[in-house]
Order: C-alpha cells, then sequence, then structure tokens
C-alpha cells in the first residue's frame, strides 16, 4: 500500500518511510492511497483478542513489512498494558458504556499508539542503519507516552517540547524522571500550539531533517491514527450485532487525531452511527462544528490540559475528504489559516458529528454527576465527553486517562484523591527538564548539540 501527501507536492511513500518521514516533504500529512473494504472481515475478527485484531488492521497498511516481524512487533507493544482486554468496556447502564484506555504503561490512551510506534522506529533503524531523531510537542500525555514508548531504543534520540507551567505535576514528572539519556524534555515558555508551530517548523527545514533523520511523533504521524482506529473497531466488534450501528462514539478531544481515526473507519466500509466531539473551553473545534469558522483563539489553561490547543493539526485530514482530495483546495485553505488564523467554511457540515464544550466550573461538577449516578470516577478530560448526552440515545464514552493522573482536580471538588502505584513512585525520583524559549533557531541548535548523526 501507498501513502500520499494531503497537499499533493510529495510523492507517494510505503508504509515505513510514511512513519520514519512522520511530516510529508511539502508540509502535508499522509493518507493511505486507497482503502481497505472492513466490512467483509467483521464476522471473523468478532472473538478476537486485541493483539490479534491489531495484527490483522496493520497487516492490511504496513504491506512492506514482513509478516512476522509485524505480529512480533504489535504484541510486544501490547504486552506492556495491565489490563488483559487492553481496552475493557464498562458498561455505566443500558444507554451508557465507558471504554478504558488508561491502562498502558503512563495511564493514557496515547499508550496505544506510541508503544507501537517505538517498536516501528526500531525496525526502521534496523532496516536502514540509520538513527533517528524523534521530536514532538505535547500538552501533557503524548510527551509521556512517547518517551515511555522510546526510553532505551538504540539509535533514537528523543526530544519533547511542552508548555512550562501548564501540564499537570504528575505529567511533567512522567516526561522529566525517566533517567533515560537518550530522552530530553524541554519546557519552553509558551502554549502548545507555540510549541507545536515550531515543531512543524523545524521539520519544514529540509536540510536540518535529513542530518538528524527528524521523525514526528505527533498525531501528524499516520502510525498513531492508525494504531487509534483499532480501539474504536475493537469496541464496535464488542458492541453486538444490535448496538453496533446505533451507537455514538463520544471522544474528548483537542488536536483532532483521536476522533479522526475512528471517523477513518467509516471510510473502510464499518457504519458508526455518529462520533461527538467532546472539547474543554479552548474550543475552535466546537466552534467549527456549530459555525463553519476555524479560527485561533487564545489558548486557556484549563482542569483537562491535554486538550489546552487552538489549532487542530489532524483537521487538515478531515479537510483532505472534504475537498474530494483536492489537494490543491487544501493547500489554499491551509495557507490562508496560517496567514490570517481563520477560515470561514460556507454550509460546513460533516456527517456524523456532533460537538460540545465544556468549561472548567462543569468539569467538577460532572465528574461528582458521573460518580454519584454511576459509582464511576472519570478523569477531567472523560468528564468533557458526559456533557449532554441524551439518555434515550446509545453512547460510548472514550476514557482517555486516568483520574490519577489529575489528584489536584478531585481535592479541590472535595473528593477523595485518586492514585496510582505507577505515579506514586515517579515522586520518589529526580526530574531533569531543560528549559528554552519559543526560539526555532535555539531549539534547532540544541538538538544538533544532543541528537546522534542520522548516519553514522
Amino acid at each position: 500500500m501507498r501513502f500520499v501527501s494531503t497537499r499533493g507536492q510529495s510523492d507517494p511513500v510505503g508504509f515505513s518511510e510514511a512513519v520514519a518521514q512522520g511530516l510529508a516533504p511539502d508540509g502535508g500529512l499522509y493518507l493511505p492511497e486507497s482503502f481497505p473494504d472492513l466490512g467483509t472481515h467483521a464476522a471473523q475478527w468478532e472473538n478476537f483478542t486485541y493483539p490479534e485484531l491489531c495484527f490483522e488492521f496493520f497487516r492490511l497498511f504496513a504491506t512492506d513489512l514482513e509478516t512476522d516481524v509485524l505480529r512480533r512487533a504489535i504484541d510486544h507493544s501490547y504486552s506492556t498494558f495491565s489490563h488483559p482486554q487492553i481496552a475493557p468496556i464498562v458498561e455505566l447502564n443500558d444507554h451508557c458504556k465507558v471504554m478504558e484506555l488508561f491502562h498502558g504503561p503512563t495511564l493514557a490512551f496515547k499508550d496505544f499508539a506510541l508503544q507501537l510506534l517505538g517498536n516501528l522506529y526500531e525496525l526502521q533503524i534496523e532496516r536502514s542503519g540509520q538513527n533517528l531523531t524523534i521530536l514532538g510537542a505535547t500538552s501533557g500525555d503524548t510527551g509521556a507516552a512517547a518517551i515511555s514508548g522510546l526510553l532505551g531504543k538504540r539509535g533514537v534520540t528523543v526530544f519533547i517540547l511542552y508548555p512550562k507551567g501548564k501540564v499537570s505535576p504528575l505529567q511533567e514528572r512522567q516526561m522529566t524522571c525517566t533517567g533515560a539519556s537518550n530522552v530530553f524534555p524541554l519546557a519552553i515558555e509558551g502554549t502548545f500550539d507555540d510549541a507545536q508551530r515550531t515543531v512543524k517548523e523545524l521539520f519544514s527545514d529540509l536540510p536540518f531533517r535529513e542530518k538528524v533523520g527528524l521523525s514526528a511523533v505527533n498525531s501528524i504521524n499516520l502510525a498513531r491514527i492508525l494504531a487509534q482506529s483499532v480501539y474504536y473497531l475493537y469496541a464496535w466488534l464488542r458492541l453486538g450485532r444490535n448496538d453496533r450501528e446505533c451507537t455514538t462514539f463520544v471522544v474528548p478531544t483537542g488536536n483532532f487525531g483521536n476522533v479522526f481515526a475512528g471517523w477513518l473507519l467509516t471510510k473502510m466500509g464499518i457504519n458508526i452511527r455518529g462520533f461527538r466531539v467532546a472539547t474543554n473551553q479552548n474550543d475552535v473545534l466546537h466552534r467549527l462544528f456549530h459555525t463553519g469558522e476555524y479560527s485561533l483563539g487564545s489558548v486557556v489553561p484549563s482542569l483537562a490540559p491535554s486538550m489546552d490547543i487552538q489549532v487542530a493539526s489532524n483537521f487538515e485530514r478531515l479537510l483532505f475528504f472534504i475537498l474530494d482530495g483536492d489537494s490543491g483546495r487544501v493547500r489554499e485553505v491551509m495557507n490562508r489559516f496560517s496567514q490570517e488564523g481563520r477560515y470561514c467554511f460556507e454550509n460546513f457540515a460533516v456527517d456524523g458529528f456532533s460537538s460540545s464544550s465544556v468549561s472548567d466550573l462543569e468539569i467538577p461538577e460532572i465528574i461528582r454527576l458521573v460518580s454519584r449516578e454511576y459509582g464511576y470516577l472519570v478523569d477531567p478530560h472523560t468528564a468533557c465527553g458526559f456533557k449532554d448526552l441524551r439518555p434515550d440515545e446509545k453512547h460510548l464514552v472514550l476514557a482517555t486517562a486516568h483520574p490519577a493522573k489529575f489528584p489536584e482536580v478531585y481535592e479541590n471538588a472535595g473528593m477523595e484523591k485518586p492514585t496510582s502505584p505507577i505515579l506514586q513512585e515517579l515522586l520518589e525520583r529526580n526530574p531533569v527538564m531543560y528549559e528554552s524559549q519559543v526560539d526555532p533557531s535555539a531549539i534547532r541548535s540544541f538538538i544538533e548539540k544532543n541528537s546522534s548523526p542520522a548516519s553514522e
């Protein structure tokens, strides 16, 4: 299978090359050139374990990898999860279920993709003999999950940019207390959007990319999207035939990668009723779906910090489909947005999507309500998914993080603080971090100083 750029000015590439590049040379995002029909496989896959399903799904896309190599990478990736079902589904009542995506090593849904991506990078280095420099921006969970997936990987150096003072203390400790010599957490003065913009600018420097073997760990990397598609498929199969086509997936999201991964299955013959885009007070996506205007706002720190985003990178992938694959129009829209900070769509409508927005005042109330109604504790991000759910419709809410990552929220709400042994252990370690202004030149120099050349 081949993969094409949303901006249409880069040559199609194979799976391994798309993973290694992360961002296409023309600045676009990779998508499959064509899509398999998964509907024909549903009956065969119903009782598969999570790793088995992941393997069958990925072998349709990773056609340049040997099947036994791919299977080992997948099995190894999910051996680090603490729950035997990997992504268990909890029934709250007849109309509402929760899929728990926090049983990985960093207690967040990002583990599903980044444990696998780390092993795919390792395969790429073995095949090519070239080192990789992994660069990413995080609003909290991506950085921790990426670091966990890449700890000690031979030939890999990891640089994670995050907004200083704008991630939870435990999220920061997950990034800075690893003790790994190949990991460089870099706290910047600014927002996640500033970090993400810096990452994209560095990727646009093609000589620098080649010199250090730069690759992206954010959800601009197609492997991340495909890995997340798997848990939607896993859930859909386990809903049972009577509920599959009448259940809406409710997805806390900021960068649009998580919900896009689910929607992508609808391009592969999987009939999903719809997707609720659940945002916090940084509601760029909610505004888009309600007004047709994609516009920058000021990032406001919130109780759900992983969603403190105003530039949703993966919207470009959806845009490619909205514009019927017209890469010239995609370039036009993205360039206009880059220059003006806004783009207005006429008669904007995408079948299958609805949205909601939750303020910081509402989050503790929702947490208490869910606890009281269902005896179930949700984290601040997952709480955003419980707003305005109709009681007469079926919903599956994605629980994207373990509540123990945000103890201050519960303490301030007058609730008992949730705990986790994994996180308690971090409190005994000494953090190692670096700081920088939002200066691409300075960050470029820092990376060059601390990474290995791509070819040695």
